[in-house]
């Protein structure tokens, strides 16, 4: 999303601003947070976890997060009842965030509150050089929860959902429901490896379209169409051919080869 809205962004000024849906800005006004957005200018669009991060060049920044079914689109969606807010800029061009179960939130802060909001709430990014299987083992050491659960936890890494965790624990053989803090080095740069791996394919795929959500472009992902784990009951395992077991974890529905990746 950030890679395909940022050219539409970037460097255009925030002309006009309309909020149509409470629910993003709450607790703040809607009318207010339009208000103060108007006239801003776009340095970057950045990404920090799953957080879209609009930077001005005021200092300020607009968190974008998309939950579920948030989307950008550079058109105006004009007859979309699905539309939350609107933004015209300076090229007389528009952005349009649509979200169809209205989880999605925007978020205005000041300079002086950016880092220090993002760095509370959001871990190492598991794509840069520096995220390394000792550093991963080091974010886990002595946690007691489930692995899987540890992993959800934006605070352990940034960016890693429940497909994902679930794509990333096949593949690097590891049971969801293992305490976390229990690791051994193999087994820690196994999981280092399954999760680069299973996020730069989800990048390469666009992500998983699993309902109505869309890009920038109106297109969907596909990154559904090549699950190893997630929502395959009854479906037997690529590698060994085991019938998956479905348990839940944290709250989240969870899939995993009881051959393959053994308690």
């Amino acid at each position: 999303m950030r890679r395909a809205i940022a050219p539409a962004l970037e460097g255009r000024r925030f002309d006009g601003v309309e909020i149509f849906d409470p629910r993003l800005t709450r607790p703040f006004d809607p009318v207010e947070v339009a208000a103060e957005l108007r006239g801003e200018r776009v340095r970057e669009v950045d990404r920090r976890g799953k957080y879209l991060i609009v930077r001005f060049d005021s200092g300020r920044a607009l968190l974008i997060h998309l939950r579920m079914t948030g989307s950008l689109r550079d058109s105006d969606l004009a007859d979309d009842v699905h539309r939350r807010a609107l933004l015209t800029l300076d090229d007389g061009t528009s952005v349009a965030y649509k979200d169809t179960r209205r989880f999605g939130t925007w978020l205005l802060l000041e300079p002086e509150s950016v880092e220090p909001y993002i760095a509370a709430r959001v871990g190492e990014e598991p794509l840069l050089p520096a995220f390394t299987a000792r550093g991963l083992g080091e974010r886990l050491r002595d946690r007691r929860a489930p692995l899987k659960a540890a992993l959800l936890d934006q605070r352990t890494l940034a960016g890693l959902g429940n497909i994902y965790v679930d794509e990333a624990l096949w593949y690097a053989k590891l049971n969801p429901l293992r305490e976390a803090g229990t690791l051994d080095g193999d087994e820690l740069r196994r999981l280092h490896r399954a999760i680069r791996k299973a996020l730069e394919l989800g990048l390469a795929r666009q992500g998983s379209t699993l309902s109505d959500y869309r890009l920038p472009d109106g297109s969907s992902g596909s990154m559904q169409r090549e699950f190893r784990a997630y929502g395959r009951t009854g479906e037997p395992c690529d590698r060994c051919g085991t019938m998956f077991a479905k348990t839940r974890v944290g709250g989240r529905s969870t899939w995993h080869c009881p051959a393959c990746q053994p308690g």
